[in-house]
């Protein structure tokens, strides 16, 4: 019994590869560079209300072009991070489908880039209050829907890989930030604000737990 509880723990080398490395930091640093621009944009660009408005929406406009280069940056980090997580979980147990879905909800982001939100409650300037629903609009809220499930389902899954490296206070949150995601989605009939939250706290507690596996096993 010792030796099957120890072996998992022992296997996973890949983390300490400079190349693994560097795509964990990718991973690391995806969701708060996201959430950092966004903020900053949104205090920046007029008429951008956060309980009224999408970060999505600050594709929109004449400077929306500052978020669309945030939507590829941000999918091209999530996959790269997903390919560290694939080396560093490597022989633990549940590892094999949780990089793939990180990676799911990287892909998630370009998608987004290239079909943008729809303008509505009051952004960019001159927008209609009530948003009208258009084909690209469609294709950019599937793509966020198809990507944050995937990410929550990622977070299920690497709850055993945490759990197996002796981090089960980690494990636990992960199973429990799913319900806190969707619960800000669906919250968001209320006020955005809600959305925004939950979809950042997804960002951050994957940087989060993509630096606690760059770690290794737990010593206690």
């Amino acid at each position: 019994m010792t030796h099957t509880l120890t072996t998992p723990r022992t296997t996973p080398a890949a983390p300490a590869r400079p190349a693994a490395r560097r795509a964990l930091a990718g991973g690391m640093a995806a969701g708060p560079l996201f959430m950092a621009a966004g903020l900053a944009q949104g205090f920046g660009r007029e008429g951008f209300d956060f309980t009224q408005n999408a970060l999505s929406q600050l594709a929109l406009g004449e400077a929306g072009w500052v978020q669309t280069v945030s939507f590829v940056l941000t999918g091209t980090l999530l996959i790269v991070g997903a390919a560290g997580l694939r080396r560093a979980l490597c022989g633990d147990p549940g590892s094999a489908w949780g990089p793939v879905l990180v990676g799911v909800f990287g892909a998630s982001f370009w998608a987004a880039a290239v079909f943008p939100a729809d303008a509505g409650a009051g952004f960019p300037a001159g927008a209609p209050d009530v948003t009208v629903l258009s084909a690209h609009g469609t294709v950019h809220m599937a793509a966020g829907m198809i990507g944050y499930l995937a990410l929550c389902g990622a977070f299920l899954l690497m709850a055993r890989p945490l759990a197996a490296r002796g981090h089960r206070g980690w494990a636990i949150a992960s199973r429990c930030v799913p319900v806190a995601v969707l619960a800000g989605f669906a919250a968001s009939a209320v006020t955005v604000l809600a959305f925004t939250a939950g979809a950042g706290l997804g960002l951050l507690w994957l940087a989060a737990v993509t630096a606690r596996l760059a770690t290794g096993p737990s010593d206690h």
